[in-house]
């Protein structure tokens, strides 16, 4: 397996600590811009782009040992020591894998609205809605949302998804591989055999919106016997976007607590 060098955002750069942030499926590091701000008076922030999203690199696999192999190529070659991990879905499921497989290689690790567990919502309406979009006959991004409305009713996830449509030279274009999406898909929504590894004991914080259905209690007790668990009022699977304030406050006590 070759693993990527990632393209990042750094915040906070005179602080002592280090926070790694992983974001989500479709997003990048720009959609943890706020959380990056609100974060870097105390730690010093790499809001990494995980392998073909954001600025990074493309690659024909994406499956979390792969990721994870990007973060640890990425924190071996900054020469981070023991870096805190903040990581939502798809970036929340890599940041467990590393925990799992590499304890010794992080601080404390904050898991945003995912479980590790296997999923069975399915991205491929999604992605050949997005493939059928004429980019080449669209002017403005206002047009692609309309396009997309009948297969993505909600206008904030449009937005958001849109966000991977790029202007370059007078003509739109993707930024990602939406073939590499469709066919990598499955392992976003899937977790790894964990048969054979033993629970992940450190401080750990589940970050939960209390209108997202992804985490129950149950569902991570095994793998993270200790982890404590935080509901975010009001907020859904989108918990940082939604409420950036409360979200950085919880992340900040977590991390800031003695062991």
């Amino acid at each position: 397996m070759q693993y990527l060098d990632l393209a990042y955002e750094e915040y906070g750069n005179n602080n002592p600590e280090i926070l790694l942030i992983l974001h989500g499926f479709f997003a990048s590091s720009r959609n943890w811009r706020k959380i990056s701000e609100l974060l870097s008076a105390k730690y010093h922030i790499f809001a990494l782009d995980l392998r073909n999203h954001g600025s990074s690199p493309h690659a024909p696999t994406m499956d979390y040992p792969a990721i994870v192999g990007d973060v640890l190529r990425f924190i071996n070659k900054h020469g981070l020591n023991r870096p805190h991990i903040l990581g939502h879905s798809m970036g929340g499921k890599a940041a467990m894998w590393l925990a799992l497989n590499h304890p010794e290689q992080l601080g404390r690790l904050v898991i945003a609205d995912i479980a590790p567990k296997s999923y069975r919502h399915s991205f491929d309406a999604i992605i050949t809605a997005l493939q059928a979009l004429p980019l080449t006959e669209i002017t403005n991004r206002k047009q692609a949302e309309g396009l997309l409305v009948n297969a993505i009713p909600q206008l904030d996830y449009r937005q958001f998804l849109l966000q991977n449509v790029v202007l370059v030279e007078g003509a739109y274009q993707w930024r990602i591989d939406l073939s590499i999406f469709q066919r990598e898909s499955r392992h976003v929504t899937a977790f790894p055999d964990v048969a054979g590894l033993q629970p992940y004991c450190e401080s750990t914080l589940f970050l939960v919106g209390e209108h997202s259905d992804f985490v129950n209690y149950s569902d991570t007790l095994v793998l993270f016997p200790n982890a404590e668990y935080k509901i975010i009022e009001g907020a859904s699977h989108w918990l940082h976007v939604q409420k950036p304030e409360v979200f950085a406050e919880e992340v900040g006590i977590f991390l800031e607590r003695r062991r």
